[in-house]
């Protein structure tokens, strides 16, 4: 199973446009993040990360500061809030 999920990534990368601008929320790219997520702990847990990105990588975000820390965070459509370190430099508020 976890060799399929890398075939399957590996299709996509190659089909994927070279020239496509990244629209990802996320620093580390889905595709990315999926693959090192198989690779370290398993199929399940590539699994996992496929499904909590197809829930939270989408519109339904809201981009804020904290005013504690003055760091940027990112409320996703599902809730959870993450951390700077985490959000598409794109979309960071400067």
């Amino acid at each position: 199973m976890k060799h399929l999920i890398f075939l399957i990534i590996r299709i996509y990368w190659h089909l994927k446009p070279k020239n496509r601008p990244p629209r990802c929320l996320f620093r580390h790219n889905c595709s990315n993040y999926i693959y090192d997520q198989t690779k370290q702990n398993g199929w399940i847990a590539g699994l996992q990360a496929f499904w909590f990105r197809v829930n939270n990588c989408r519109p339904g975000y809201f981009i804020f500061k904290d005013p504690e820390t003055g760091k940027t965070l990112m409320q996703l459509r599902t809730g959870k809030i993450i951390s700077e370190e985490e959000i598409a430099e794109r979309l960071l508020i400067k």
